[in-house]
């Protein structure tokens, strides 16, 4: 092994944005200080799906997890002394990212930049958002050509900015295999570059290929994990070159960004995060042909709750070391000509490209939505499984599950917790904002917006002037709502049994014998109020819940209490089974109980699933709910069990 000329490291960035813009742009300012080269801005939910802070859905979520940024001033407090012409900055952001990325561009003007220098990325994948994130608005149609939109205006206008970051990150926390994450993210970047390419002409296209970029996960298999990321290198390539005809290699690269996997971190022994972090991070550096362009990693404590400043400042560390102390950077890949690697990518890349043609066959990503879903749920219930059979062992979780207490978790529970009055904070400043505007400039901004919209133009210039003129976040996915209506995606969770009812006898017994006291099937409404859209959980109560006889019903996310009470009455539910992972639990749940009251079923019976401190969880119980379960809780036929006995405690007794 020959040394050669020592690389620059990766971008290093913290994943990171709460409760207010001032208090996020003093993080952001913070974490620079400390050696931070790159922004990785996180949005609130109600940004994230167009709603306005005082919107009834988002009640509870302002701030958790992520900044609210509601119009162009909420945008230049976030960024205030931050020149954004020297600075490279990442939105995670995918509905309204054609408007965030316009409130970006206005800062950035009034700051004096030029808008051609502009480095950073935005999202704006919304296939994997009807897949597994969840915070889509619109249509998969109207939604594709938006990313078109942006990724058009950018080439033309940003040309340094990626107007598109596929992102197959969440396909894998949603129980993608590695050769699911490799076809569906694949299949997501040529959809894009199908809907482009007649946009642009043929000798530029080259150059729009080029910006395309990716943003991936790295799990705890990370042999697995590396020979993946060096096969998204090759593939990437070959779909370049073979179906676009991009004959520059520097066109064809594969550009990506990680963060590596929360769906492993775990809520027992939270210390042992910080072992995986670093595995997982090896995946993405080690090897040279397939280094990640940007690395944020999560904090060790994010199974329990919103990281502190200190702890994402640990995760920053864990960066610098490897790239600064190891001599990683002074040598050429690490695993050229190995052949278990070469073997292993081979397969990988065989399965990918059978996946590939299957998704091709259906016409693609947009058309085969519904069944990627299904395919998604389906490995997720794999994962669980076997995970409860201690098939994959998890340390401390269903092996070694004896540990001495964690001296990091300290007297705050070793989490920040948003205060409550923020929202109501936020919702002030945002009635200010409302009535200092020239009401008649935003009358006529959102006109020529819903007027682009409807005419199929591209939707940037009129956004960016939207932006301009004081329109909110709210206004304007309100545009895009009335002009291309809302969508409401597959759960993925049919209403047939599965073939995955080994093991279910016992269970399966106990339902059928209090169905039959109850003169029907035992029924469990499950439902996901708020915005938040990590539907994981309520997936997979939903299917084992159903492959144990109950009979369910789960009708996806974004759904208000009222909702959700309806339908448990509507229903004559049994049981009401509510996920939240949003930190939103205690306003959400407390809301739900009130209404549950006011609508005479006060008697049936509430359970909380979601990552909640252990003294929101007394508060919940003292609320009314019966139980709450947190990411502990992996034994889902516990669950299950627990659910019978909520309906007919003699029933499970007798068994």
């Amino acid at each position: 092994m020959t040394e050669t000329k020592k690389d620059r490291p990766w971008l290093f960035r913290t994943y990171s944005g709460h409760s207010t813009a001032k208090a996020s742009n003093e993080l952001y300012r913070s974490n620079l200080s400390r050696g931070q080269t790159g922004l990785s801005v996180a949005f609130d939910l109600p940004t994230q799906t167009g709603y306005d802070s005082d919107h009834v859905l988002a009640k509870g979520e302002v701030g958790k997890v992520g900044v609210p940024i509601s119009h162009l001033g909420d945008m230049r407090t976030l960024f205030d002394q931050i020149p954004l012409a020297e600075m490279n900055t990442s939105m995670t952001i995918n509905a309204t990212a054609p408007w965030l990325l316009s409130l970006y561009i206005a800062v950035a003007e009034e700051q004096g930049a030029d808008t051609k220098a502009l480095q950073g990325t935005v999202q704006n994948d919304l296939i994997k958002e009807y897949l597994s994130r969840g915070t889509y608005i619109c249509p998969p149609k109207p939604s594709l050509r938006m990313i078109a939109d942006v990724a058009e205006y950018c080439y033309r206008e940003v040309p340094k900015w990626n107007p598109m970051n596929v992102c197959s990150y969440h396909l894998q926390e949603a129980g993608a295999t590695p050769e699911q994450e490799l076809a569906y993210a694949l299949a997501t970047g040529m959809a894009v570059l199908d809907e482009l390419r007649p946009r642009v002409p043929p000798e530029d296209f080259p150059t729009v290929v080029g910006r395309i970029s990716f943003f991936v996960n790295a799990g705890i298999r990370f042999v697995t994990e590396m020979c993946k990321m060096r096969a998204f290198v090759d593939l990437w390539d070959e779909i370049c070159e073979t179906r676009y005809g991009v004959a520059d290699p520097k066109f064809r690269r594969f550009r990506y960004g990680v963060q590596v996997n929360s769906l492993g971190l775990t809520e027992q022994q939270p210390e042992n995060n910080v072992y995986r972090i670093l595995i997982e991070m090896l995946a993405v550096t080690l090897s040279k042909k397939a280094r990640a362009r940007a690395v944020q990693l999560p904090a060790w404590n994010e199974a329990l709750g919103l990281p502190r400043p200190w702890d994402q400042q640990w995760s920053l560390r864990m960066q610098q070391i490897m790239a600064y102390e190891t001599d990683l950077l002074e040598y050429g890949d690490l695993f050229d000509g190995n052949p278990a690697v070469d073997a292993k990518v081979d397969a990988l890349k065989e399965g990918a490209r059978a996946e590939l043609a299957n998704l091709e066959s259906m016409g693609g990503a947009v058309a085969s939505i519904e069944y990627m879903k299904s395919r998604l749920v389906d490995s997720n219930a794999e994962r669980v499984n076997r995970i409860e059979t201690n098939e994959t062992i998890v340390v401390g979780v269903n092996k070694w599950t004896e540990a001495e207490p964690s001296p990091l978790m300290g007297e705050d529970g070793g989490i920040m917790t948003v205060d409550p009055a923020v929202e109501a904070d936020q919702i002030t400043r945002l009635n200010q904002w409302r009535d200092s505007r020239d009401k008649a400039a935003v009358r006529s901004a959102l006109d020529a917006l819903r007027e682009a919209a409807a005419k199929n133009e591209n939707i940037m210039p009129a956004s960016i002037a939207a932006a301009k003129a004081g329109v909110t976040t709210g206004e304007w996915a309100e545009q895009m709502r009335v002009v291309h209506g809302e969508y409401r995606g597959p759960t993925g969770v049919s209403g047939a049994v599965s073939n995955k009812t080994e093991g279910l006898d016992e269970i399966r017994d106990a339902v059928d014998a209090v169905s039959d006291k109850l003169g029907r099937r035992l029924k469990f409404v499950i439902g996901k109020p708020g915005l938040d859209g990590h539907s994981n959980g309520a997936e997979q109560i939903a299917f084992r819940a159903r492959d144990c006889g109950m009979d369910i019903n789960y009708d996806g996310i974004r759904l208000t209490p009222e909702d959700i009470v309806t339908s448990a009455k509507d229903q004559s539910a049994h049981v009401v089974g509510l996920s939240i992972l949003s930190g939103s639990h205690l306003p959400l749940v407390e809301d739900t109980m009130n209404r549950m009251r006011e609508a005479g079923l006060a008697d049936v019976p509430v359970v909380v699933g979601g990552i909640i401190p252990e003294e929101d969880a007394r508060r919940l119980l003292a609320m009314g709910v019966a139980r709450v379960y947190t990411p502990k809780d992996f034994q889902l036929n516990t669950i299950m069990m627990d659910v019978v006995a909520l309906v007919d405690p003699q029933s499970v007794a007798a068994e």
